[in-house]
């Protein structure tokens, strides 16, 4: 089963999320053109990489995001960010699949990029795609050095990757409590949800505080999310019911943040809600 399907959630919101991915999609399409000279097939791996099977939920959020901060219907503003938290999203996959790390030979019923494409040009896709993202961020213009910063620390060695490093390190006993895991999920999940609801603020122009109250609405619902995958996957189930109460207790934190943008943060009260009702 997958975790927190769009078809699962209450109808108008998968028109949303429905929505989105076809919006997103047709925005990665146009960013990730294969050139007629390219290299080894590495523009070819980046898309395959990017636009491969999903649910977009990151850039679905990053939209979210912007229109609670009151930049409305028009998603212009906050393509840069959207995109890019897609593209950084897709490069996390392409290395957690190597042989070094997790040396997945399939993933949503396809091959891996390293499988299709042979692992250098896996690594250099998933660098291109990295780079690419930094790149998106650079339109927002006025707004690209905050953007670029916020990315930089949710993706770099203090979160995205940390948690991916407690991952491949830790030991029988380093992840036998749930602070412990939710330490992990904070990190491998949650920096990145957290990330794309700030970087839709920010691409909204909303002040600094109003995007660290973001951040911490993507937190939440990242490591519930991560939890809820936990539980489908089989995985820490001696822990399963505690993560079901924090399942709970994260969706009412996240919809609590949601509720302060009155109107405007409906979709993201829905998606909280949704999170929360895999508990």
């Amino acid at each position: 089963m997958a975790t927190l399907a769009p078809t699962s959630a209450p109808a108008e919101l998968t028109a949303y999320l429905d929505d989105a991915r076809t919006w997103i999609e047709a925005e990665l399409e146009r960013r990730l053109r294969v050139p007629a000279d390219d290299p080894g097939r590495l523009h070819e791996a980046m898309r395959y990489a990017a636009l491969g099977p999903g649910k977009r939920l990151r850039p679905a959020i990053v939209l979210a995001a912007a229109r609670a901060c009151g930049l409305g219907d028009d998603r212009t503003a906050a393509a840069p960010a959207a995109a890019a938290i897609e593209m950084l999203h897709a490069y996390t996959l392409v290395h957690d699949d190597l042989p070094a790390m997790d040396d997945d030979d399939e993933r949503r019923g396809r091959p891996t990029v390293h499988v299709a494409f042979g692992e250098a040009i896996a690594i250099l896709a998933g660098d291109g795609l990295l780079t690419a993202a930094f790149g998106a961020l650079a339109e927002l213009g006025p707004r690209a050095a905050d953007a670029v910063a916020d990315l930089a620390r949710r993706a770099g060695a203090r979160e995205l990757l940390g948690g991916q490093a407690i991952d491949l390190t830790a030991g029988p006993t380093d992840l036998d409590d749930l602070a412990r895991i939710e330490r992990l999920h904070a990190g491998k999940t949650g920096a990145l949800f957290a990330a794309a609801a700030e970087l839709g603020a920010i691409a909204a122009g909303a002040p600094p505080a109003t995007c660290a109250d973001l951040g911490r609405y993507g937190l939440a619902i990242g490591i519930a999310f991560q939890h809820a995958d936990d539980r489908d996957d089989g995985e820490f189930l001696a822990h399963a019911e505690a993560a079901a109460q924090r399942i709970r207790v994260l969706g009412d934190e996240a919809r609590a943040i949601a509720e302060r943008f009155g109107p405007r943060g409906a979709t993201l009260r829905a998606i909280a809600a949704w999170f929360a009702s895999r508990a």
